[in-house]
């Protein structure tokens, strides 16, 4: 079993910055992919970014391309989620997840994680 707790999330204005963090614990985080997903009210949850155990993969959703940077520490069992540019749009409950699968196309598939955060309240302000 794998824990994980999200954190980092607030209030902030447009163009504001932000960083998630998800900090794993439980059995090994060892070999697992990392990804990040958002609900916002009346949406169905969406992929933001995931990173591979090795880190040689990243992947975005094409809104966040460019603004957003999903990295990992594995030595502290920590995955991030550093948001810039932050949009009204980014408003959303932030997610984690871990999976044993890997690859561009199935880490956009919540279905495939195994585990999941509670979530942690981003608000964007105009």
């Amino acid at each position: 079993q794998v824990q994980l707790v999200e954190s980092g999330g607030g209030l902030v204005q447009a163009g504001d910055s932000l960083r998630l963090s998800c900090a794993a614990s439980g059995r090994t985080f060892s070999g697992y992919a990392m990804g990040w997903f958002r609900q916002a009210p009346g949406k169905e949850r969406a992929f933001v970014a995931a990173i591979t155990w090795s880190e040689n993969g990243k992947y975005y959703e094409d809104s966040v391309k460019g603004r957003f940077t999903i990295s990992r520490d594995n030595a502290e069992n920590t995955v991030y989620l550093q948001m810039n540019s932050l949009k009204p749009e980014d408003t959303a409950a932030y997610y984690c997840a871990a999976t044993q699968y890997g690859g561009s196309f199935l880490l956009r598939k919540q279905d495939l994680y195994s585990y999941w955060g509670r979530g942690t309240q981003v608000t964007v302000s105009s």
